[in-house]
């Protein structure tokens, strides 16, 4: 996005299951390092809750920054399986298009102008805390029309998978002494 004080470069990643942002970033510039600091903090964002990254799938388009040998490396050194759209099919990379347009039509347009990186930064901060926690999605259904927001979808999807396990657990006979 143009700010007075130049351009500003955005990129995100985005959990295709919750739609929950996980990691982004902001740049003067579209280099390797931008689209890599994103993937970082969105592999922070997973660890640090104490979910598993192993064979994960990171789908993007053919930017160069995302098919580039140190952000290839990167996917996997976390054992994450890249997957890069077709050539030329905006349709391939629908999600992150679309989370890109709401982006910018619920926040940088209204809010604009911007000075510059740091006042994008900020604002986005609270955009993305706005956006998964407090903003509901039709696309993530709760009820038949009850829609949830991206961080109460994933803790429920957490919840259901990780007390599965426990139950059976407790259901099962305690071993005999004799």
């Amino acid at each position: 996005m143009r700010t007075r004080s130049g351009w500003v470069y955005m990129a995100f990643v985005i959990d295709a299951y919750s739609r929950r942002v996980l990691g982004w970033q902001a740049s003067r510039s579209l280099r390797t390092d931008l689209a890599l600091d994103a993937l970082d903090m969105a592999i922070a964002a997973r660890r640090r809750c104490g979910h598993s990254i192993d064979g994960v799938t990171h789908h993007s388009d053919r930017g160069s920054q995302y098919v580039s040998i140190r952000y290839s490396q990167r996917l996997d050194d976390n054992d994450i399986v890249a997957s890069v759209g077709s050539k030329g099919d905006s349709y391939d990379n629908a999600m992150i298009e679309s989370f890109n347009g709401l982006f910018k039509w619920e926040l940088i347009y209204p809010r604009g102008p911007w000075q510059g990186q740091s006042d994008v930064e900020l604002a986005t901060l609270e955009y993305i805390d706005w956006y998964n926690h407090r903003r509901s999605h039709s696309q993530l259904l709760t009820g038949r029309y009850t829609y949830t927001t991206p961080a109460d979808h994933e803790t429920a999807y957490y919840q259901n998978t990780t007390a599965a396990p426990a139950v059976a657990q407790q259901k099962q006979p305690l071993p005999n002494p004799a």
